[in-house]
């Protein structure tokens, strides 16, 4: 019997991310809380699988797997029958993988670069860019509405609908109308509103609403 993935999780991180994905799988991995604060992720044995010392993190029979949008694409092809993830030869797998790797190297860049009042000398030697490409880039994804791939809600949504929910959450990124329709509309699924509802539970529980 295939061994049941291990997600390594710290609620109101980045980490939220992979939680949303497992719960749009329907709950699949075993969720191990580890806790930021109190140095969890710098112990010995968590290191030695990771040694960024970070959460999320995924064991599923002998693999480790770290960075969240890795790990969703992990697991949209390891539950291939939830329909997260465009089969291999399907030509929407390019436009997919394109969306779920942009978050991370670019939206999420972006939204610190702005938040820090960074603005580049030279764009070029970053590879994110200028940020007004990447806004217009955004306002290109959201053209296929409902979703980034249209009509199929697909992993590449979690990871990018979860950096651009988190941007306009703290007044990074303007929310603007085709942002929050699009908001709107991850925000209704059952899978994240239970997600939200277990990391608020976890954070109260780890003492994470602490000061």
């Amino acid at each position: 019997m295939p061994q049941r993935p291990v997600l390594y999780h710290c609620p109101r991180t980045r980490s939220a991310i992979t939680n949303w994905m497992n719960e749009e799988l329907g709950a699949p991995a075993e969720i191990k809380l580890i806790n930021l604060k109190a140095g969890d992720h710098k112990k010995p044995d968590y290191v030695a699988m990771n040694p960024m010392g970070k959460a999320p993190m995924l064991t599923h029979d002998g693999v480790v797997v770290t960075e969240a949008a890795a790990i969703c694409a992990y697991l949209a092809d390891a539950y291939a029958e939830k329909n997260l993830a465009p089969a291999p030869g399907d030509p929407k797998r390019g436009a997919y993988f394109r969306w779920l790797f942009f978050s991370p190297g670019c939206i999420e860049p972006t939204m610190l670069d702005k938040f820090a009042g960074i603005v580049r000398e030279n764009p070029a030697s970053v590879g994110h860019g200028l940020q007004e490409d990447v806004l217009a880039a955004i306002d290109t994804a959201l053209e296929n509405s409902p979703y980034l791939l249209g009509d199929q809600f697909t992993a590449a949504d979690v990871v990018f609908g979860s950096t651009l929910h988190f941007a306009t959450m703290f007044g990074v990124f303007e929310k603007k109308p085709n942002y929050q329709k699009y908001l709107d509309r991850l925000h209704a699924r059952p899978a994240f509103q239970a997600a939200q509802a277990k990391d608020e539970k976890w954070a109260q529980e780890m003492g994470l609403n602490d000061s």
